[in-house]
């Protein structure tokens, strides 16, 4: 049973795993596959946190040269014993991982990649006398591992030939080919984009591969991953045995990422299956080929979790690993009509896209339509089909990256909200100061001049995160007071706590999905559940509704409650007032809430 093993949480050498009695799940089908897909390059695209490492890891393990095959006992591939028998331990394998190479100059990411290729080396130091090397090419291999001042000393011209030499000189010495593996290849032109170096960097990597992957005799194969098919004229350019596999690509879809049987035999194995309808809610949704697959990084988190607090609640593990730039980029480039997109996914709709298959990081930018096809290879959406002419059908893939989304829109709306200071300052004190028509003019204006409010056939739930993340970025303005979403507060959440220091006031917000324009039905909802909040500390109820502009149907519904701290209310009164956006008309109407 799985439930005496430790996960592996971070952790992604396969030896380290298999040795130190970590969870596995089962990926060496991905040996037998490569060798039947008999291509002399391949590149492998996937989101980052999908097991990319881990599975270069596990081929190194397999191929290199006196390798330890106790580490695959019990494993799908050591049943092919034929296969193994033929490739396990039989070739030297050089192994470089690019995810940390990076930069604010090109010098400095430059060392990084020298280090990189100069540590690697280290690990062959007999062919620094090796009788099956010329004198020459001893040379040249200790001009790769030379050091000056406890720094690799290699100049840019022994760095480019640097991984075909390595790879020819251990073809000599073993007299077996090289296996090259290359992970994150493109993550050093991504930094490089961001830190103004891109061409330069361009230059080393073609550089880089054009000598170790094309016309080298030296080679057995090569495997390559990264995020982002890279555009094969900027780095690969007169490579004619490479083969990309996408996410699109049915080959190797299982490969990346954990299926739906996998997740419920590691719930399983856990004793944590009660589970699971949670796990995929937030953490599945991707599309690979013909295949549904979960963010292993996820899984293996929130189930790691699970073992000592079956109670916690699931957490963005894969959007809060590493930075989201290319969000923002996208949330700045967005126009009026992208930003109705993007409330449609965020609503569940999905949009009709074209797919740019290869890109180059300086094209990115260019055009919003680039940008969507970004955002599809590197995870923050998946696909679920493709139109008669070929678009494809983009949504968010599960919960979890809906709430980056959410996120991202919130801190766009801040930085509206620092460029009309005098507008938001006008907001904050209508909250504290109990006027629903001023906070409601405000609030539906930022609605109508920005984001389009449609009445969507979306679950509920997801329009009231929308808006609430709209809301909780107007409130940002506010450095000053203290702002908790969905916090825990009495026997429930609320979506928004505020406290406001220089007045002692506590402010509650709560929004509802007003269902067919009910605002009466939506507002009792909403103070039912800040009743169950706060107990006896009521005093006000607002109901702000907006109306989309020219059809000019109700669609949300805000529900928020003003207390004062420090008061005690015998009885429960409260007033809510209604903002009509649609005919323009105000009215208030007091009502009383039984205790």
């Amino acid at each position: 049973m799985g439930s005496g093993l430790k996960l592996p949480v971070g952790i992604d050498s396969f030896e380290k795993i298999r040795k130190n009695g970590y969870y596995y799940v089962d990926k060496t089908k991905l040996i037998e596959q490569l060798v039947e897909n008999g291509s002399e390059v391949t590149l492998f695209t996937r989101p980052r946190r999908f097991g990319k490492t881990l599975n270069m890891s596990m081929l190194r393990s397999f191929f290199e040269t006196d390798a330890d095959a106790s580490l695959f006992d019990g494993l799908y591939i050591s049943e092919k014993k034929e296969l193994c028998d033929k490739y396990m331990g039989k070739h030297p394998v050089l192994f470089l991982s690019l995810k940390n190479v990076e930069g604010l100059t090109y010098e400095d990411a430059k060392y990084r990649i020298t280090e990189l290729i100069g540590i690697e080396a280290q690990h062959f130091s007999f062919l620094a006398s090796s009788d099956r090397l010329s004198d020459n090419e001893k040379e040249q291999y200790k001009a790769i591992i030379a050091l000056q001042q406890g720094r690799y000393s290699m100049d840019e011209k022994i760095l480019i030939s640097s991984i075909y030499l390595m790879s020819r000189f251990l073809y000599k010495h073993y007299g077996q080919k090289t296996v090259i593996l290359i992970d994150e290849c493109d993550v050093p032109l991504d930094k490089a984009f961001q830190n103004g170096y891109y061409r330069e960097m361009v230059s080393l990597i073609r550089g880089l591969f054009g000598m170790a992957l094309k016309t080298n005799d030296s080679l057995q194969f090569a495997i390559l991953t990264g995020c982002l098919r890279i555009s094969k004229e900027s780095i690969f350019t007169g490579l004619n045995n490479f083969k990309v596999l996408s996410v699109l690509d049915s080959r190797f879809d299982e490969q990346f990422g954990f299926t739906d049987p996998e997740v419920k035999k590691i719930l399983d194995d856990y004793d944590l299956t009660s589970h699971f309808d949670e796990i995929k809610e937030w953490y599945d949704g991707y599309h690979f080929g013909n295949t549904d697959i979960y963010c292993p990084w996820d899984v293996i988190n929130y189930t790691d979790q699970l073992r000592y607090d079956p109670s916690t609640r699931p957490q963005d593990f894969w959007s809060n690993s590493s930075g989201n730039a290319i969000v923002r980029r996208f949330i700045d480039k967005a126009d009026i009509s992208t930003r109705n997109e993007i409330e449609g996914l965020i609503a569940g709709e999905w949009i009709e896209k074209d797919i740019v298959p290869e890109l180059t990081y300086d094209e990115i930018d260019k055009s919003i339509e680039n940008l969507w096809s970004v955002l599809f290879t590197t995870g923050y959406l998946t696909h679920k089909g493709c139109t008669e002419s070929g678009k494809y059908r983009l949504v968010i893939p599960n919960r979890e990256v809906r709430n980056l989304f959410v996120r991202k829109i919130r801190e766009w709306f801040a930085d509206v909200s620092r460029n009309d200071g005098k507008t938001l300052e006008t907001l904050c004190s209508a909250l504290v100061n109990k006027e629903p028509e001023k906070i409601g003019q405000i609030f539906g204006d930022y609605l109508w001049n920005t984001i389009s409010i449609r009445d969507t056939a979306a679950a509920r739930e997801r329009k009231e995160n929308f808006y609430h993340g709209i809301l909780l970025g107007l409130l940002g303005y506010k450095s000053d007071w203290l702002i908790k979403s969905n916090a825990e507060s009495g026997t429930g959440y609320s979506d928004i706590l505020i406290e406001v220091p220089d007045n002692r006031t506590g402010i509650v917000i709560e929004l509802k999905y007003a269902e067919n324009g009910d605002m009466d039905a939506a507002c009792k909802a909403a103070l039912e559940q800040i009743e169950n909040v706060l107990g006896t500390f009521l005093l006000l109820g607002m109901v702000l509704y907006a109306v989309q502009a020219r059809i000019e149907v109700l669609d949300v519904a805000l529900v928020g409650l003003i207390r004062e701290c420090g008061h005690d209310f015998g009885g429960l009164g409260s007033f809510h007032g209604v903002i009509g956006r649609k005919t323009g008309e105000t009215g208030c109407t007091r009502r009383a809430v039984e205790q």
